[in-house]
Formats: structure tokens, C-alpha cells, sequence
């Protein structure tokens, strides 16, 4: 209200303008117009009237002032319209000044060429319409005779008639006239030397009379925008206030611009006047035109001053607008800094953690500091608009009441978050010195007991030995005033500001090791002093005791000596065993001694084996917890989409993998479960074993990891790396830390060693070796799944194919029955190297590929060539003249490869597993034949036994058998355990009548599909014995050369002749070719059906796992072409 009360007196002093005002009232004149109500007769309204010229103002003037108004000759004067000739009247007569026209107007009436009656209508008319005051009415009469003779008379008898206020004179000639009128104000009809034109003259009138109606236009409209200037009301915000100012300022600049046309018009028609001085007339300027001048002057003057008024009334407004908004500015910039400036101090009082470890503190104080960076940004904007509002002070602002508090509340607000960050940064200094002396304590700690461990306790027990190991003691001893805590209640007083319950327990526990680590110390200083102490006494001979020289007789010398020999050495016969016994008790209690600080000296080794496993897993977690936030956060961030090249767009799973699940499991679990075995570390085994099965999340993030190296190769010089990597304020790039996870599985087999070599004789030996295994084994399946991933060509899926085994690179020969004469040349003499994949159902035959590239691109591929069914797949272990070597044979040995392994430990891996997996198919196939067999038994009769059933002795026999696991394709297990069985009598074979050698034919010949053929009878009959016999003649398809005197050393391949069947899985056979007759297994031999039938491997139930060669080739696959075009490629 006081802005609008200042507003609206300056307006008043904007329209109190000087105003000069002449002559009498009731008279309006050019300069007065704009204060005028009602709206004044002007020459453009009448302009049509006027231009009929029966009356003019000429401007000349009688000799005492008074204007003269001339009525020319007019002939049509009696047709004019009353109101026409009021208009015209009115109009002139409102010309002069007000001063003038009280004088009076001379009217000049020339009526030389008109009639009398005609001067007399015309006279009476003007007497009875005039409406101004009138001096003299000078009448120039007809000039014919009979007119003025006429006037004359007409004149002297109706005198009466022309009664007026003021006399009517009749002229009879114009120098009658310059008798009243001087000659020069009149014009040049009445023959004067005025000059006049009418047409002039009304341009003139209607020129000055516009620019006086647009000074008062202007005028009102600078009153109107004054009077909305004064009482608009301030806005409250920053836009609001924003608009009214441009809103004004537009305003003003449309009323300056009005201001300055009518200036401009206002010069025009005052240069039109003409140059004239106000003071006195010129001749040819009469007295009218120095009033116009005069006039538009005024006007001209009137509006510079209303001009300048404006100008002063708007520079106020203007500034308390400006003002208004400075203030709204600085209202909402103190709003926004102040939200931010209390949630930057909300933030820094959660920041209550002052660590637990060292690099924790580091972490912790990295943080403050980028936390410091980020918030100083708000903290400079805030003391930048207390500036701000301490210079609107300076400058008299007229909101100093509101701006001076806020100012103090920001400068407060800054005071105390600075302060904040001083005491929070004080607080982690002090707790990163306190970890520093707690670190040091430890270091020390550890070196002391590497120091003791690498003393060993042999080379101690001499002198030498003891004093060098002492003098080793004593010089570490002496670092420890610089390296270990001194007073724990020191620590706790010095440290008071920040130490909690845990940092508390962690200094108790670092003291205590610090002591412990001290006395195991003296203890050994004090048994080595002992020992560098101990000197060997010299061995000085001993006199006979004169008792028994006395009670002796006295024999010769040489038997005295010999006496006294004999009883020297009994006597040191008699000493040895006490000395003997003597030395082992102080060796034994020694070695009870030594063993005791050995065991903790171990025990301290596991602690820190288990301190460093704590410490670089928390350290791994905070590594992965900042890659996530600091890199893969930042990728949804809207403020760093900018940075993000095209390339990274949704791709966050490809570059980071599964890195967040390894983080959560890691986070909320693992390291958790960790910390439960910190006071007995040789137990943490069962913690691996127990989460085990959760460590196969790292398969899946390497088999990734070549999708993500990519990634980061074509994307590692985008700027939001580069940006993230600074506010990290990390030394490494990203590819870097997407390294740990790998590292990390690979670090903890080398830890699990470490506490297995401390940890052999304690309770958790058995789980830790097992852990490592398994790690290992993990280790193995990441290996061999980015191997397998590695594949190509392959048309099936890999999955469908089981469980991958192992892998490894061979070299391959083919030996195929099929095979053409010069492939099984070449083959047998060129290997081929071949990348092998066993599965559990499959095993796969590629070529290795390198590719180029680096990295992860330079890894190799392997081009898919061959593979191998499992349920048809046979092995001879061992080749003659190798034993790197090994055959994998398929369909009875209608391909046969011969692969050679690198070493032979390689190739002893690979037949075990391969002897696994058969032996699991095998053990399938047995359930599926009892379970088929039940479902019979339970459907049919029973059949009745025959002689061939298995007897119980079998039964035992076959568990007996099961019990030994003994190895099927030898005779060892049956040699080493009882001698074999004695050879059949002559003529107590097989009767040849008894079966058929042959089976029955059929075009279709033998398939899988129609008959189990790993399957044996006894097991279809539900029996538990042995397979019912067949004689007729076998095919050997697995090697025996092992046994004892009465087997038959047969090779895979051979065909022999069934004699007689044996205990315990044992067949008498004879060779046709050689003749000579032995014992082999039952599950080396499978039985020949015909020249199209398939070979069907007989397998007794009693065999051990693994005992049977799974075998299951149709006559049909002799149509199907080999393998070896495909393995060669």
C-alpha cells in the first residue's frame, strides 16, 4: 500500500503541470482542449461549411485589438442553413484568445454587388445569430446608383431595424473602410495588403487542431497507464513478477512511442507556421498566425514536460519491479538451496560408521570426500546468495526486513555443514590411525609367527643353531616398540571418541593375539637360551673302587688288565641303557615341548589364514558393491544418459553378467557364514561345502565374461567410464574389477591349501580336503563350460547330452573295418589332433581352431566333426607299444579310434571316467531288466526252475563278487583272492545239441529298438544268478593279459569257443586258432549270432560296475558310411 500511495503521488505530480489560461471563462481555447470535458467544435467536423467562405477570420485586427471577421460577397448568403452559419460562427468566433475576443469583433460586411434588401436579410441575420460580443458592424452598401440611392433612403426609415448593441456604419467605398480599418488588416479585396488564403488557412487550422487532440489522447492514455501502474499489486513469484515487468515495459515503450509521433507532429506543423518571433508582427504575418505558433509551442512544451514526468514516475516503478523481482530471485533460489542444504546435513548424520577395518576406513573416508565434492557445489551456491542478499542490503532494497535473516540462516547453514564434515573427517582420521596401529600390530604379529615357523626345530637343538635362531628373536623383539600396542587403556582413552562396542572387542583381540604371539615368543627365547646354554661334558676315565681290587684274588697282570677291562665295559654296559634312557626322557619331554609350540605355532597360522580370508572377502564384497553402484547404477541414471554411447544401450547384462547375484550371495550369506568360524578356522571347510552348490553362479558370469570383454573393447573409450571411473577416484578401469569374480573362485582353492597344510592333524582336515576338491572341481566345470561354449557346427543341443566330464586335446587314429585300403593306411600313420568332450551320453570328436584377436577373441573354437553314442561305445585300455594310448571303439569294433593322451596320468583319467559312465548305463540297464521283470512276475506264473538257475552258492559268490570291485577286464581280483578254478575233464564240455549256435535269421536283422540287448536272461526272469550259457562260439571284446597260470590271454577281437561255465563270472574257453585252453571273465565275451545278426555283450549279473562294454550295433549300420570322412576334416 505504501508503493501505491508513493505511485499515485507521483501521478498527481505528473498531470500538476504549469497551465497559462487567457482571457475570460466560458471560452475554450487550442491549449485547453485536453482539459475539457465536453468535446469543442473543430474544422475537420465543418470543414465542408468553411470551405463555402461567406465569413473568415483574415486575422487582421482593428486599431484597439478587436479581430476582424470579413463576410465577402456571397450571393447564395440567404441559403444557407441556420445551422451551417451557427457552426461557422461559433467556430470563428472561438478562434482569438480569450482577451481578444472580450474586446469585441469588427465585422466587415461587403455587400458592393448585392441589393439592398439582400444587405439588410444579411445584417439582421448576423445581429441575430453572432454569438460573440461585437464592437462594430462596417457595411460596405451596394455601389450601383439605384442600390445606394436605394440603400439610403431604405437605411435612414428603417434605422429602427437595425438596432443593435454596437452601431452599424454604412460605407459607401472601400477608403471609407481604411478609415476604421488600417489598411494593412485588411485583405487585398478590401484593399488591404493582408495576406490570406482561405484554403491555407483551413489546412492550418485543422493541422494544429489535430496535434492538439493527439496531445490529448496521449495524455489520457499516460494518465490511464500511470493510474495501472500504481495499483498493481507485486506478484509473489519469480515468473508472476517476470511478467508484469515485461508486460509494463511493453506498455511503456508503446506510450513512449506515442509520446514521440505526437512530438514529431507537433514540430511538423509548428515548421509549417513558420519561423516567427512572438514578440511584435512582421508585415504579411498577422496576429492569428502568432497565435498558432504560439499555441503549438505551448503544446510542444506541455508534452517534454508530461514526457519527463512520465520518464521519473516509470524509472520508480521500474526499479521497485526489478527490486521485486531481485527479491522473488532470491526468495526461490533460498527455498531450493535450503531443501538441499537440509537433506546434504540429513545425509552427513546417517554417516555414523567409523569402520572396521582399514581399508574400510579408507572407503569410508573416499566417500566423505566425494560426498564433500558433490555437496560443496550447494554449499557455494548457498554463500554465493548470502552475497547476493548482502548486496541487495548495500543497494536499499526496500525488502531489507526479509532478505537480512535469510542471509544469516544460509551463512548458518553452510557454518554447520562445514563444521559437520571437519568433525566427521576428524572422527575417520582418528579411526584410520587407530586401524593403522591395529594393522601394524598385526603385520608384526604375523611376521613374528612366520618368523617362528621358518625356525625349524632340528636345526635348534645345537648350539650354533639356538644362538642364531635367539639372536633372530631378540632383534625382533626389539621392533616392537614401534610396531605393537603398549596399554590397552591407553588405546581405550586416547580412541574414546570412536570406539564402539565391536572396534572395542577388535583391539581387545588384536592385544591379546599381540600377547599371545609375545609369550609364545619368551617361550621359545627361554628353551633356546637353554639350549645355546648347554655345553657336552668331556668324557674323563674312572678309577676302580679299591672295594673290589680287595675282594678279587690277585691273578696275573694280563688277566688284572683284562678284569679291569671286563669291568669298565660292564660298568658302561651297565650306565648305557640309564643314559641312554636318561637322553630319550629329555629328548622326549623336549619333544613334547616342541610339538606343543608347534601345534600353536599352527594354530596362530590358521588364525591368520582365516584373517586373511575375512579380509579379502570383505574387500571383495566392497569391490563388487561399488562396481555395481558406481558403474551399472549409473547406466539407468537419466543425468549420465548423455554419456552413454549407442553400443551400451541396453546392455548392462552383457558387460556386468550376473555380477549382482554373486554380490547378494557373497553379501548376505557367504561372508556372514564366514565370520561364524573366526575362533575355529580349521572348521571353515564345512562352510564351503555347505554352499557349495550356490558357487555355480560363477559358470554362468565366465561363460559371459567373452561376451562382456567384447562389449568393453568396442565401448572402453565412452566418457561415462571415464566419468564413473572419477567419481570413484579409481586408479584401474572397469575391466579391472569385472576380473575379480574370476580371481576370486580361483584365490580360494589357494587359501583352502593353506589351511589344509596348517590343519592336517585337526578335526576339520577331512571337510577341508573335500572343499578344495570341490573347488577344484568347480574350477574344472568353469573351465571346461567355456570350452564347451566354444563349440560350432554342432546341429543338436549340447544339453541334451549331459552332464560335461572332460575335455582335452589327443591325437586321433581310425582303424575302421569299413574304411578303404589307403584311408586305413594313411590313417594308421598320420594321427589327426582332435579336441575330445566326454559326456555322459556322448562323446564328441572337433578340431581345434585358433582364432585371431585379443583377448578373450583370441581364444579357440572347435569345429564339431564326429560323435560317439555312449550306449555303443567300447574301451581297450591298453595298446602294445604305448601306454599313452587307448581304443575307443564303436558297434563291436566297426570304428575303432586310437587315441593318444598327452601323458599317461591323462590317459588314466580319461579311461576311468569312461569306465564310469559305462558302468552307470550298465547298472541302468540292470534296473530297468528287474523292474521289467517284476512287472512280469507279478502278471504271470512263475516258471518252473531248471537246472541252469543261479544257486544260492552263485548268489553268495556274486556278493562276494560286488564286495571285491574288482577290476572286470582282468584276472587279478579272482587270482588274489582264491586260486582259479581247476580246467574241465576231457569230454565234459558243452553237448553241441544242447543249443543252437545260430540264431534265426531275420531280414531285419538285430536292433536296439527290439531288444535289450545289455539286458541278460536271469535278469528278465528276475533272477539274481548268473546268465543262462550259450554254447557256440564268442567274440572277446575287451584285451586280458593279466592272470594266473590257467587263464588265456586273449585280445579284443578273438573269437573263442565256450568249454564250461566257472564260478564267480569265470568261463573256460578255447581258442580255435591256437588251441590252447583257459579261463577269461563272462563280461569280456559276446556271443556271435550269424553273419547279419548284431554282437550282444554278455554281461553276468555278478559283474562289478563298470564290468560290462555296452554294445549295441545293428546289422543295419553296415549300410550307413563310417565316421572317418568326418573325423579327417
Amino acid at each position: 500500500m505504501a508503493e501505491k500511495g508513493a505511485s499515485r503521488g507521483t501521478l498527481r505530480r505528473l498531470w500538476s503541470l504549469p497551465r497559462r489560461r487567457r482571457g475570460t471563462a466560458g471560452r475554450s481555447r487550442p491549449d485547453e482542449i485536453m482539459h475539457q470535458d465536453i468535446v469543442p467544435l473543430c474544422a475537420a467536423d465543418i470543414q465542408d461549411q468553411l470551405k463555402k467562405r461567406f465569413a473568415y477570420l483574415s486575422g487582421g485586427r482593428g486599431q484597439d485589438g478587436s479581430p476582424v471577421i470579413t463576410f465577402p460577397d456571397y450571393p447564395a448568403f440567404s441559403e444557407i442553413p441556420d445551422k451551417e452559419f451557427q457552426n461557422v460562427m461559433t467556430y470563428l468566433t472561438s478562434i482569438p484568445s480569450l482577451q481578444d475576443a472580450g474586446i469585441g469583433f469588427i465585422l466587415v460586411i461587403d455587400r458592393r454587388r448585392d441589393k439592398w434588401t439582400s444587405v439588410k436579410a444579411s445584417v439582421l441575420r448576423i445581429a441575430a445569430s453572432f454569438p460573440a460580443n461585437l464592437q462594430l458592424v462596417l457595411v460596405l452598401r451596394p455601389t450601383g446608383f439605384f442600390q445606394r440611392t436605394l440603400s439610403d433612403i431604405a437605411f435612414k426609415f428603417n434605422r429602427d431595424d437595425f438596432k443593435m448593441k454596437v452601431p452599424v456604419i454604412m460605407l459607401s467605398s472601400v477608403p471609407d473602410l481604411h478609415g476604421y480599418i488600417d489598411k494593412s488588416q485588411l485583405t487585398e479585396d478590401l484593399g488591404g495588403t493582408l495576406d490570406y488564403c482561405h484554403s491555407r488557412w483551413l489546412c492550418q487550422r485543422t493541422a494544429i487542431e489535430s496535434f492538439a487532440l493527439m496531445v490529448k489522447h496521449t495524455a489520457q492514455m499516460l494518465q490511464s497507464f500511470g493510474t495501472e501502474l500504481a495499483e498493481t499489486e507485486l506478484p509473489n513469484d519469480v515468473q508472476s513478477t517476470s511478467s508484469v515487468l515485461c508486460a509494463h515495459t511493453e506498455k511503456k515503450d508503446k506510450a513512449k512511442e506515442d509520446l514521440r509521433l505526437a512530438l514529431k507532429e507537433g514540430h511538423s506543423v509548428l515548421e509549417s507556421l513558420g519561423e516567427l518571433q512572438a514578440e511584435g508582427s512582421e508585415p504579411g504575418v498577422n496576429q492569428d498566425q502568432l497565435d498558432n505558433q504560439a499555441t503549438v509551442q505551448r503544446l510542444l512544451a506541455q508534452l517534454n514536460e508530461t514526457e519527463a514526468a512520465f520518464d521519473e514516475f516509470w524509472a520508480k516503478h521500474q526499479q521497485k519491479l526489478e527490486q521485486c523481482l531481485q527479491l522473488r530471485h532470491f526468495e526461490q533460489g533460498f527455498r531450493e538451496v535450503k531443501a538441499i542444504l537440509d537433506a546434504v546435513c540429513q545425509k552427513i548424520a546417517t554417516f555414523t560408521d567409523i569402520g572396521n577395518s582399514l581399508a574400510h576406513v579408507e572407503h569410508l573416508l573416499r566417500d566423505l570426500a566425494s560426498f564433500e565434492e558433490k555437496s560443496g557445489v550447494s554449499v557455494e551456491r548457498a554463500r554465493a546468495l548470502s552475497l547476493d542478499g548482502e548486496q541487495l542490503i548495500e543497494n536499499k532494497h526496500y525488502a531489507i526486513d526479509s532478505i537480512r535473516p535469510k542471509c544469516q540462516e544460509l551463512r548458518h547453514l553452510c557454518d554447520q555443514f562445514s563444521a559437520e564434515i571437519v568433525r566427521r573427517r576428524g572422527l575417520l582420521s582418528k579411526s584410520l590411525e587407530l586401524h593403522r596401529r591395529l594393522e601394524t600390530s598385526l603385520k608384526w604379529c604375523d611376521e613374528g609367527i612366520y618368523l617362528l615357523a621358518s625356525q625349524p626345530v632340528d636345526k635348534c637343538q645345537s648350539q650354533d643353531g639356538a644362538e642364531a635362531a635367539l639372536q633372530e628373536i631378540e632383534k625382533f623383539l626389539e621392533t616392537s616398540a614401534e610396531n605393537k600396542i603398549q596399554e590397552l587403556n591407553t588405546i581405550y582413552k586416547e580412541y574414546e571418541s570412536i570406539l564402539n562396542q565391536d572396534l572395542m572387542e577388535h583391539v581387545r583381540k588384536v592385544f591379546q593375539k599381540q600377547a599371545s604371539m609375545e609369550e609364545v615368543f619368551h617361550r621359545r627365547q627361554a628353551s633356546l637360551k637353554k639350549l645355546a646354554a648347554r655345553q657336552t661334558r668331556p668324557v674323563q676315565p674312572v678309577a676302580p673302587r679299591p672295594e673290589a681290587l680287595s675282594k678279587s684274588p690277585c691273578p696275573s697282570p694280563g688277566i688284572r688288565r683284562g678284569s679291569e677291562n671286563s669291568s669298565s665295559e660292564g660298568g658302561a654296559l651297565r650306565r648305557g641303557p640309564y643314559r641312554r634312557a636318561k637322553s630319550e626322557m629329555s629328548e622326549s619331554r623336549q619333544g613334547r615341548g616342541s610339538a606343543g609350540e608347534e601345534e600353536e605355532s599352527l594354530a596362530i597360522l590358521r588364525r591368520h589364514v582365516m584373517s586373511e580370508l575375512l579380509d579379502t572377502e570383505r574387500a571383495y564384497v566392497e569391490e563388487l558393491l561399488c562396481v555395481l553402484e558406481g558403474y551399472a547404477a549409473e547406466m539407468d541414471n537419466p543425468l549420465m544418459a548423455h554419456l552413454l554411447s549407442t553400443g551400451l544401450h541396453n546392455k548392462k547384462d552383457v558387460l556386468f553378467g550376473n555380477m549382482e547375484e554373486i554380490y547378494h550371495f557373497h553379501n548376505r550369506i557367504f561372508l556372514r557364514e564366514l565370520e561364524n568360524y573366526i575362533d575355529c578356522p580349521e572348521l571353515v571347510g564345512r562352510c564351503f561345502l555347505e554352499r557349495m552348490e550356490d558357487f555355480q553362479i560363477y559358470e554362468k558370469y565366465c561363460q559371459n565374461k567373452p561376451r562382456s570383454e567384447s562389449l568393453w573393447r568396442q565401448c572402453s573409450d565412452c566418457p561415462f567410464f571415464q566419468e564413473c571411473q572419477r567419481k570413484l577416484d579409481h586408479k584401474l578401469s572397469l575391466d579391472s574389477y569385472l576380473l575379480k569374480p574370476v580371481q576370486r573362485i580361483t584365490k580360494y582353492q589357494l587359501l583352502l591349501k593353506e589351511m589344509l597344510k596348517y590343519s592336517k592333524n585337526c578335526e576339520g582336515a577331512e571337510d577341508l580336503q573335500e572343499a578344495l576338491s570341490s573347488i577344484l572341481g568347480i574350477l574344472k566345470a568353469v573351465n571346461d563350460s567355456m570350452h564347451l561354449i566354444a563349440i560350432t557346427g554342432y546341429d543338436g543341443n549340447l544339453g541334451d547330452l549331459g552332464k560335461l566330464l572332460m575335455q582335452g586335446s589327443f591325437s586321433v587314429w581310425t582303424d575302421h573295418k569299413r574304411g578303404h585300403t589307403k584311408v586305413k593306411e594313411l590313417a594308421r600313420f598320420k594321427p589327426m589332433q582332435r579336441h575330445l568332450f566326454l559326456h555322459e551320453k556322448a562323446v564328441l570328436f572337433c578340431k581345434k581352431r585358433e582364432e585371431n584377436g585379443e583377448g578373450y577373441e583370441k581364444a579357440p573354437s572347435y569345429s564339431y566333426k564326429q560323435s560317439l553314442n555312449m550306449a555303443a561305445v567300447g574301451i581297450t585300455e591298453n595298446v602294445k607299444g604305448d601306454a599313452k594310448k587307448f581304443e575307443i571303439w564303436y558297434n563291436a569294433r566297426e570304428e575303432v579310434y586310437i587315441v593318444q593322451a598327452p601323458t599317461p596320468e591323462i590317459k588314466a583319467a580319461w579311461v576311468n571316467e569312461i569306465r564310469k559312465v559305462l558302468t552307470s548305463q550298465l547298472q541302468a540297464c540292470r534296473e530297468a531288466s528287474q523292474h521289467r521283470a517284476l512287472e512280469q512276475s507279478q502278471s504271470l506264473p512263475l516258471p518252473a526252475p531248471t537246472s541252469t538257475s543261479p544257486s544260492r552258492g552263485n548268489s553268495r559268490n556274486l556278493k562276494k563278487l560286488e564286495e571285491r570291485k574288482t577290476d572286470p577286464l582282468s584276472l587279478e581280483g579272482y587270482v588274489s583272492s582264491a586260486p582259479l578254478p581247476k580246467p574241465p575233464e576231457k569230454g565234459k564240455g558243452w553237448s553241441k545239441t544242447s543249443h543252437s549256435l545260430e540264431a534265426p535269421e531275420d531280414d531285419g536283422g538285430w536292433s536296439s529298438a527290439e531288444e535289450q540287448v545289455n539286458s541278460s536272461d536271469a535278469e528278465e526272469d528276475g533272477g539274481l544268478g548268473l546268465k543262462k550259457l550259450v554254447p557256440g562260439k564268442y567274440t572277446v571284446v575287451a584285451d586280458h593279459e593279466k592272470g594266473g597260470p590257467d587263464a588265456l590271454v586273449v585280445r579284443s577281437g578273438d573269437v573263442v569257443e565256450l568249454v564250461q561255465q566257472g564260478d564267480e563270472g569265470l568261463w573256460y574257453v578255447r581258442d580255435p586258432t591256437t588251441g590252447k585252453e583257459g579261463w577269461v571273465p563272462a563280461s569280456s565275451l559276446s556271443v556271435q549270432l550269424g553273419p547279419s545278426g548284431s554282437a550282444q555283450c554278455l554281461s553276468s549279473s555278478e559283474s562289478s560296475p563298470g564290468s560290462a562294454v555296452l554294445s549295441n550295433s545293428s546289422s543295419c549300420s553296415e549300410g550307413r558310411p563310417g565316421p572317418l570322412s568326418d573325423l579327417q576334416g
